[in-house]
């Protein structure tokens, strides 16, 4: 028997350039955008709905200035994630809410937020990696690492876990997310051309196939002024337990990326790849290790 989720990414450009609005106005132009791609997902049947990282405004670790603070808000108390409850009990569906929290005055994180059908908020996920390696990626000036672990989150329609963007590159929270019991794993993304290319359509798809679930990831479109400094390439994507990409967004454009998930596959994979029967998880400990 199916047990078919509709399930939805959004990947989206920036709208105003922080060189010519104010952050009010940088800010509510993105939100305005998404609202309409909301509102077409809902007509479209979308049952979880995933946001892009940082999605209210442009990618602004690009530079490293405390002007951005503003930005922050209270999860779930401030107003984005309230709106985003009002918009799941409209559609039904349940949200991946990626905003720049502040937990105190000085203490920000890179999160998202989970919001049920109902509109219930069900949790949040804070990123655990956080670059200031390369550059225009100056994260380390505004987040702290995440201190919430790999929670999962039962949603009306899927159990689902969250990763953020460079938290791809570290293989151990994916599993963890697995063994927490994930089904779906959303993975919203800011990454740009020249250094993420090659790994896009690996990382990703190599987590599902490890961990026997299916994985959904998406990428802003677009460059963003006034600092330009790369091209995000959008190509947002679902893939399934076997790592199949089931369908994948353009390059350049705005775009609902919709994919009909059969969570009963996961049974069937797991079945045939032991992976979680066959760990050896007492051999394991040294990976703890800074060094070994």
């Amino acid at each position: 028997m199916s047990r078919i989720v509709r399930c939805g990414l959004i990947q989206a450009s920036n709208v105003k350039s922080p060189a010519e609005a104010s952050l009010p106005e940088v800010r509510q132009a993105m939100v305005d955008k998404h609202l309409k791609m909301i509102a077409d997902a809902g007509a479209r049947g979308v049952r979880i709905l995933c946001l892009q990282e940082l999605f209210y405004g442009p990618y602004f670790a690009a530079e490293q200035d405390p002007r951005w603070y503003a930005f922050t808000e209270r999860v779930p108390e401030g107003p984005t994630v309230k709106l985003m409850q009002e918009q799941a009990r409209r559609y039904e569906l349940a949200m991946v809410v990626p905003v720049y929290e502040e937990e105190a005055t000085g203490v920000y994180y890179n999160t998202a937020a989970v919001i049920d059908a109902d509109g219930a908020y069900l949790g949040k996920y804070r990123k655990n990696h956080i670059p200031h390696c390369l550059p225009a990626f100056w994260e380390k000036f505004y987040f702290k690492p995440g201190n919430l672990g790999y929670p999962v989150f039962k949603t009306r329609y899927a159990t689902i876990g969250v990763y953020i963007c460079y938290d791809r590159h570290f293989p151990e929270g994916g599993r963890a997310l697995g063994l927490n019991g994930a089904e779906i794993v959303f993975v919203p993304s800011a990454t740009t051309s020249g250094h993420s290319d090659n790994l896009w359509r690996i990382e990703q798809t190599s987590m599902a196939i490890a961990n026997g679930y299916f994985v959904g990831t998406n990428n802003r479109v677009g460059r963003e002024a006034p600092w330009n400094f790369g091209e995000f390439y959008g190509s947002s994507y679902f893939c399934d337990p076997y790592g199949q990409i089931l369908v994948q967004g353009s390059r350049d454009q705005d775009e609902l990326v919709v994919a009909d998930l059969d969570l009963e596959l996961i049974q069937k994979v797991r079945a045939h790849w032991q992976f979680y029967r066959d760990r050896r998880p007492e051999t394991y400990a040294d990976i703890a290790r800074d060094v070994l």
